[in-house]
């Protein structure tokens, strides 16, 4: 093609296209080479939930059977003859695994059924869903909550809808504010969609249940609430709220299986919702958005032995997350815990100098630290010191043992090593602020 007609294609494309905010993974830069720790975009280091053999294979697990009669071993292998096949476009096996793990009845005695789902790639596809039915591009806006995940931003800017923002309360533990939320959707009937992540990102904390429902009984407004939670299985038995979809039909529950379950790779996320809404979600889904391959290994990895497996690795995780809290404050220079500990990562902040004579949190210090221990040490974490409430924080995802071990070692040695040779510069110039922006833009 002509390079003149490419410059009239860029001039054509939607003007928000050029707007929306680049999607920058860290991987880019820092991959899993063997060597490197990469403890930053809140995976599951301990591997997949999944029963594998010793050289990585998959141990089809004794299955709880299929609707359809098939044996039940067969239906959890990856079928490489029928991947000439489309995919079956409903998934109603893998809904019914999924409704019976969330049909707990601690906040219902009412039960999910396939009709109460949408299976799609990743929650970033359920996201975007939910922004394409029930918003106007141009005309209509959605509200988060600051600190949050990156993503419901994005979508809005593609869909080119206006965001707004109610921050969490940063004097309380990064709380919801579902009075001020409620006044914001009372006085702009243009928001038809609330964001909530609990377990929030980066803040690790869960949402209570009473603020949640505060703003679902909002008298007047007619929107939806969307409530994130990719990592309700690192918070206690019970915290997740899916099956209240059966009590309110306002509320969407987004899941995914790339956190606990640890399959990012696979790309499967689900939106919990009343028949009705997932009806809608459903109807605007591309007809085969789950793949074959996909759908195989979901479905292995919610039967009960591999539910085990996974149980085994949250342990694991959970173990490691309190030696975290217990070691990291052991470490001149880092200062305090933030938000909550309900997910498999933590916030914490980092100082200008040891706690003990008298440092307070910086992102000029965060960010170096950030920046040596990722070029120098082989160990990736996030820098969120610009997001609200955050300044001079990290998030950290909590690693197996030995990725824990050589985490802690190398923070002690490279904020030691900046303390002593004073590279800590408070108050920088511009290029600084600009590297800060470039770290913090990261989305996950």
């Amino acid at each position: 093609m002509h390079w003149n007609h490419i410059d009239v294609l860029e001039s054509r494309s939607s003007a928000r296209v050029g707007k929306v905010q680049r999607l920058t993974y860290i991987y880019s830069d820092y991959h899993d080479d063997g060597v490197n720790i990469l403890l930053d975009a809140n995976e599951n280091a301990y591997g997949p939930g999944l029963v594998l053999t010793k050289d990585g294979e998959l141990k089809i697990p004794q299955a709880n059977g299929t609707a359809d009669g098939q044996n039940p071993a067969k239906a959890l292998c990856v079928d490489f003859l029928g991947l000439n096949r489309y995919p079956d476009p409903h998934q109603v096996e893998l809904k019914k695994l999924l409704c019976s793990l969330r049909n707990t009845h601690t906040h219902t005695p009412k039960t999910l059924s396939p009709e109460n789902l949408l299976v799609g790639v990743g929650s970033d596809e359920a996201i975007d869903a939910i922004l394409r039915c029930f918003c106007v591009p141009g005309r209509d806006k959605i509200l988060t909550c600051p600190p949050t995940y990156g993503m419901y931003a994005v979508s809005a800017q593609v869909n080119d809808l206006q965001i707004v923002k109610v921050p969490l309360d940063t004097e309380n533990a990064f709380a919801l504010r579902p009075q001020a939320v409620n006044e914001a959707l009372s006085s702009d009937p243009s928001i038809k969609v609330v964001y909530i992540c609990s377990p929030g990102n980066p803040t690790a904390n869960l949402i209570s249940k009473s603020a949640i429902q505060e703003v679902l009984e909002h008298p007047t407004w007619n929107g939806i609430v969307v409530l994130d939670e990719a990592y309700i299985d690192f918070a206690p038995e019970g915290s997740s709220l899916a099956e209240w979809v059966t009590e309110w039909p306002n509320l969407v529950v987004m899941q995914t299986l790339s956190k606990a379950f640890g399959l990012a790779g696979i790309r499967l996320g689900t939106a919990f919702a009343s028949p009705e809404v997932a009806r809608l979600l459903n109807n605007l889904k591309a007809p085969y958005n789950v793949s074959s391959p996909t759908s195989a290994l979901a479905r292995a990895a919610l039967q009960q032995e591999s539910l085990e497996v996974m149980k085994s690795n949250r342990a694991k995780i959970l173990a490691q997350r309190e030696r975290m809290l217990e070691e990291l404050p052991k470490i001149p220079g880092i200062g305090r815990f933030l938000g909550g500990a309900e997910s498999n990562f933590l916030l914490v902040e980092i100082l200008d100098k040891p706690w003990n004579q008298g440092g307070k949190p910086c992102n000029e210090a965060a960010l170096a630290v950030y920046e040596a221990l990722a070029e120098t040490r082989g160990v990736v974490v996030r820098f969120r010191g610009k997001e609200p409430g955050c300044l001079g924080c990290l998030r950290i995802t909590v690693g197996t043992e030995h990725e824990v071990d050589k985490f802690l070692a190398e923070a002690r040695n490279v904020i030691q090593y900046l303390y002593d040779r004073k590279q800590i510069v408070i108050n920088g110039e511009n290029e600084e602020q600009v590297k800060e922006k470039a770290a913090n833009d990261i989305v996950a």
